[in-house]
């Protein structure tokens, strides 16, 4: 399968946080979540990717070609939605429209008006009088109306109501169906990656943590609800992480199948992502 976006060896030192060799890719025609807390280097690793940052090591790929080698063609099929990315408050999204078809020479009038429209946007009203939802869908309508064939997006439903959310959503798996196209988008809605990305790429200070098939994960990765005496006899290389509760220990466990074969425990629960990464980060090992 062919990657739409390939990042090797990625480093970048700051004085207080590091993203430590980065490794993961992005096969075309799918959705990769990006997932971690605040801080975790998400957005550090979206900005070195569009070369908003120096990067002290490592090599980006996009569409098969080094950005800094080719720059302004690649962005041109790139949308883009950063969680601090500048929109105007004062202007209207006609406003909007008008400096956007001069920055895109692939800017779809017809397709930009459709979102618009579909979103329920008004076209006069000054940007500084919609609610936060409503510039969220400003902001995603700017990133598909230039025909991009990757999207890299923040926390593009952060902020929509369920309704909202799910009509994104749809609009994104449209989007990767000629299995040309791909989206890296970071989230901390998991239950919305659960729904539509193929891949889940997990980050935390700095480091990958893992970067797997979605199915993989939510189909092997699982929680042992253990007694003491149960916990005492697991192997530590058997388990990722562990939080001991009130009665029992929660044990994060990579593959639910190996483990039953080896462990007589009784009650192995479904990890989701939101599971799998508060015991990683709060748990111990």
């Amino acid at each position: 399968m062919e990657n739409i976006l390939e990042i090797k060896n990625l480093s970048k030192k700051y004085k207080e946080f590091e993203l430590k060799n980065v490794n993961f890719s992005l096969p075309k025609g799918t959705i990769m979540g990006f997932v971690g807390e605040n801080g975790a280097g998400k957005t550090t690793t979206i900005k070195a990717i569009l070369n908003l940052i120096n990067r002290d090591s490592g090599e980006i790929k996009i569409f098969g070609s080094k950005l800094e080698d080719n720059e302004k063609e690649i962005k041109e099929n790139i949308g883009i939605l950063l969680d601090d990315s500048f929109l105007s408050e004062y202007l209207t999204t006609i406003d909007l429209h008008k400096i956007m078809k001069n920055i895109y020479k692939n800017w779809d009038e017809k397709l930009y008006f459709k979102y618009l429209d579909d979103f329920k946007l008004p076209k006069n009203k000054i940007v500084k009088d919609f609610s936060n939802g409503m510039r969220m869908k400003v902001r995603i309508a700017i990133a598909l109306s230039h025909h991009p064939k990757l999207l890299i997006l923040d926390e593009p439903t952060s902020g929509l109501d369920p309704v909202a959310r799910n009509e994104i959503l749809d609009i994104f798996q449209d989007f990767i169906q000629d299995e040309e196209n791909g989206i890296l988008v970071s989230s901390h809605i998991t239950s919305d990656l659960e729904r539509v990305a193929d891949f889940i790429t997990f980050i935390n200070e700095g480091e990958i943590v893992f970067s797997k098939t979605k199915d993989e994960i939510l189909d092997n990765f699982g929680i042992a609800k253990c007694t003491e005496e149960e916990f005492k006899k697991i192997d530590k290389n058997d388990f990722v992480k562990f939080r001991k509760a009130k009665y029992e220990y929660d044990v994060l466990i990579e593959n639910k199948t190996e483990f039953k074969k080896k462990y007589d425990v009784q009650v192995i629960d479904r990890a989701n992502i939101d599971d799998i990464i508060y015991i990683y980060i709060k748990g111990e090992k």
